[in-house]
């Protein structure tokens, strides 16, 4: 068998949108961001993903976005950006954008609102992919989109290089595992796991990296975690994971029924990377709320456990 080369892998973060308290992007603040991802070793970014609030950036505020990434990350690391939109016109015209803006990939969700079969799904990113001249991700992430992108779907599209690579938030292992074993077969194709909670079990099934949320507080976490199970250390990796799952309690931070799991998570990032000095504030798009004091202290105390400095 071919030796497999694809083209993503390691640890590339969904990197969170600070906001000012005004709620206009905060250039520094983002700045610092891609400055801490890139010491901790990751090896890409991933500009406006769900960790991005991509979905509440308006085009304006989505291409600042772009901008400030690509010029702070120089090149050092790809930069792939998110191109997530309800239909085949509007995604293309956003990849376009982000094409003009630096990216290096798209990442494209099937379509949604619309409702569609996988026919139209199979279309949706053929048509995509011969518009652009950029490498096009899948993103499987059905609890957002309402569709999900089975390996059945997914296969021929990487085998025919309409897509380059997967990147699977669906939550679905055992879907992934089918698709990290027929991609063994596919020498570039990349299989990225965005289950933070189990990178090393899915290192150890096949996938050549990991988009976690949480990477963007702990990058350096997760790369001793992509590394260890690179060499084939899996008690160090298994170890790196369980002190990784211990900190995703920040999530659990936010009070029961006042802010939807996507607030708690993101408000919860976004808290600590304030906490460690990295970000001004932890202001979130409306009508997402932003964590207050109390919740904001067991965040505290999440990364006092962690070991993770605080400023």
């Amino acid at each position: 068998m071919t030796a497999r080369t694809p083209r993503y892998t390691g640890v590339i973060p969904p990197v969170v949108t600070p906001l000012t308290a005004d709620g206009e992007i905060d250039r520094p603040s983002l700045e610092r961001v891609v400055a801490h991802l890139l010491d901790g070793g990751v090896s890409g970014l991933f500009a406006l993903g769900s960790s991005g609030e991509t979905a509440y950036l308006t085009p304006a505020r989505q291409d600042e976005v772009i901008r400030i990434i690509t010029s702070a990350a120089a090149g050092q690391v790809p930069v792939l950006v998110g191109a997530i939109e309800t239909t085949t016109d509007r995604a293309i015209e956003r990849a376009r954008a982000a094409r003009g803006l630096g990216a290096d990939a798209v990442v494209v969700t099937a379509p949604f609102y619309t409702r569609t079969d996988d026919t139209e799904i199979d279309r949706h990113f053929r048509t995509v992919a011969a518009a652009l001249d950029l490498p096009v991700l899948a993103y499987d992430v059905p609890v957002c989109v309402h569709s999900k992108l089975t390996p059945e779907l997914l296969l021929p599209l990487a085998e025919e290089g309409v897509i380059a690579g997967v990147k699977d938030s669906s939550g679905d292992d055992g879907s992934f595992r089918r698709l990290a074993i027929a991609a063994r077969g596919l020498p570039e194709f990349s299989v990225l796991t965005g289950h933070e909670l189990v990178v090393d079990a899915m290192m150890l099934g096949g996938a050549d990296g990991s988009v976690p949320g949480l990477g963007n507080v702990d990058p350096h976490g997760y790369v001793r975690l992509h590394e260890a199970a690179v060499r084939g250390d899996w008690a160090a990796a298994r170890a790196e994971q369980d002190r990784l799952v211990a900190l995703f309690d920040i999530i659990r931070a936010a009070r029961p029924g006042t802010a939807s799991a996507t607030a708690a998570g993101l408000g919860a990032f976004k808290t600590a990377l304030m906490l460690r000095g990295i970000i001004a504030t932890n202001r979130m798009s409306a009508p997402m709320r932003d964590l207050d004091a109390a919740e904001t202290a067991e965040i505290a105390a999440c990364l006092d456990r962690a070991g993770l400095s605080r400023s």
